[in-house]
């Protein structure tokens, strides 16, 4: 049995559907990405998956419990890194960590030994005496990240846990999560950098408009994608574009120094065969030389995290 179960969970507010049948698992020791756009449901799902909203429907459980029966369990085993600061800026680093490990019953020296533990954990050790409103902006999130690991917890959410950070604090963030992760500890990373993504994650799943829109390793996510051949080209489109259809895609026209300029892209399957994409591009080269135009420049743009993203939820701009 998985770490984290999640079936067919649902999530509406009025006639707004925020979650739409999602379904998905989490083991010990991985590192599961959850990508989206804003408003795709991420939020709401992780609020669901820490017990903070109820679902509609479906059903979410955590080293086999759920938020119905086992709600003590639940708080013993998981942990949860907001995106907003849950730091108390006029106490210590300290003092923070004390406050939230006496919520979880730890006490003595239990709770000290654990508190020195977490600070050399996220790298504050010679800081433990600084009050919060001192910390830059980095110091503030890897606080908010050691808060959540002093009770020691089986599965993490992480939600943006490196926005606005340095990139010092975004490496240290990094490879504290790799350490729960060889721990055994299960995470889920919810992140708009698609880097840290590609960088950490063993798994990924995209969502959009409260659904699954693909799930998957890396590797299975972009076996069977383009890798695409962009030509750089001083020509008209009008006299380029008709010749290549069915070939390449001739993009909108640029000027550059005064002089008019079009993208040419071969898109290109990971299954075609050499000999076909050499054809293919042998034959676009002729066209062009007939048309006149001028190769400027040639380039491989292989598909990755980001593009895949773009093409699943588009470009246009969510607020």
């Amino acid at each position: 049995m998985s770490l984290l179960e999640v079936v067919d969970l649902r999530k509406s507010y009025g006639s707004h559907v925020a979650v739409d049948g999602l379904s998905f698992s989490v083991e010990a020791g991985e590192v599961f990405g959850l990508l989206g756009p804003n408003g795709a449901g991420k939020s709401t799902t992780m609020m669901m998956l820490a017990g903070l909203r109820s679902a509609d429907s479906g059903s979410v459980t955590i080293g086999g419990y759920s938020f119905d029966c086992g709600r003590d369990e639940l708080k013993r085993i998981l942990g949860v890194v907001p995106q907003d600061l849950a730091i108390y800026p006029d106490l210590t680093a300290r003092e923070n960590l004390k406050f939230f490990g006496r919520l979880h019953g730890i006490r003595g020296a239990e709770l000290h030994n654990r508190i020195d533990r977490v600070l050399e954990q996220i790298g504050l050790t010679q800081n433990a005496d600084s009050y919060g409103h001192t910390f830059s902006g980095g110091m503030k999130r890897r606080l908010n990240f050691g808060v959540a690991l002093l009770h020691e917890p089986r599965f993490v959410i992480l939600d943006e846990p490196t926005v606005g950070v340095d990139p010092q604090s975004r490496s240290h963030l990094l490879d504290c999560v790799r350490g729960l992760c060889s721990e055994g500890v299960g995470l889920i990373y919810a992140s708009h950098y698609m880097e840290e993504v590609e960088a950490l994650c063993d798994r990924v799943a995209i969502i959009d408009k409260g659904k699954l829109l693909t799930s998957g390793t890396l590797d299975q996510l972009l076996s069977d994608s383009r890798a695409d051949l962009h030509l750089r080209v001083r020509g008209r489109r009008a006299r380029i574009g008709p010749r290549l259809v069915g070939l390449a895609d001739v993009e909108p026209e640029t000027v550059v120094d005064g002089q008019t300029e079009v993208q040419v892209v071969m898109h290109r399957d990971r299954r075609d065969s050499s000999f076909a994409i050499n054809d293919r591009l042998s034959l676009v080269l002729e066209i062009l030389k007939q048309a006149g135009a001028e190769i400027l420049s040639m380039e491989t743009k292989e598909f990755n995290l980001e593009r895949l993203f773009l093409e699943l939820t588009g470009r246009r701009l969510r607020d």
